[in-house]
């Protein structure tokens, strides 16, 4: 179905991985149209409760993007490359279904940019995150410069974007880049867990998080304003209703996503 991805679904988590050993998973052209449909895939399909990206292999989540593709490119081309890479990634950003990065390795340049378009992001213990872009004469185009920003601090971020130097897992967990470390051979089986307990949540609920912790960076919305409305929208639905009743009655609800 997908040239670049392997796909499977397993208990309503749709495990996504990249799939370009030889390249250490670098995106491509053709990487991105897959990551496109594959979103698609994960908006539309009600069997798909969450989701998580990897890569394939033990030493690479994503390397970066496909240099090759920038040879030759002009500004106004470089221009439209970056726009896209962006419109991708505000697709996993905005998804209402969470979406995990789980980075089994390097997760440089546009890795890093995919895992931080991801709701959160645990990592293996081998795993090094960073922005080497200046040393190709460039930055960050997908987001980088942004969300880099948001996670890590301003001057963290600028020491990584412009020295171009990568930093281990430790050192992302102690900046908030990453939610948790693990040995490799427990990464999936962690991201998985996690998701396991926010699948058993109502999913509108869910979604209504995500909206309204997205909105602290979105400077068109007053993040207070869209929570507000978000809380509101919550007491319209079944699952509210579910929930409450459940509380009172002292057992677990069934959520249905209604």
């Amino acid at each position: 179905m997908y040239q670049t991805l392997l796909t499977s679904i397993q208990e309503g988590i749709y495990i996504i991985t990249i799939n370009r050993p030889d390249k250490l998973n670098a995106l491509n052209q053709q990487v991105m149209r897959d990551l496109e449909e594959v979103l698609d895939e994960i908006y539309t399909n009600n069997l798909i409760r969450s989701a998580i990206i990897t890569g394939t292999g033990p030493k690479s989540f994503v390397a970066g993007a496909d240099i090759g593709e920038f040879v030759g490119l002009n500004p106004l081309e470089g221009e439209a490359l970056a726009k896209k890479g962006q419109d991708i990634f505000f697709k996993i950003e905005n998804s209402p279904k969470p979406i995990v990065a789980a980075v089994n390795g390097f997760a440089l340049g546009g890795g890093c940019e995919l895992a931080m378009s991801c709701h959160f992001r645990i990592a293996s213990d081998n795993a090094k995150f960073g922005q080497p872009e200046i040393n190709l004469g460039i930055i960050p185009g997908y987001g980088g410069t942004q969300r880099l920003t948001q996670l890590i601090g301003k001057g963290r971020t600028l020491e990584m974007i412009m020295t171009g130097n990568m930093i281990d897992a430790p050192t992302a967990l102690q900046y908030g880049l990453v939610n948790h470390v693990v040995p490799q051979a427990e990464l999936l089986d962690k991201a998985k867990a996690i998701l396991a307990i926010i699948n058993a949540k109502a999913p509108l609920a869910v979604a209504a998080a995500i909206t309204a912790a997205n909105a602290v960076f979105d400077e068109t919305q007053n993040g207070f304003a869209t929570e507000v409305r978000a809380f509101g929208q919550c007491f319209g639905t079944e699952d509210m209703k579910e929930g409450t009743t459940a509380f009172l009655e002292k057992r677990k609800p069934v959520f249905k996503g209604a």
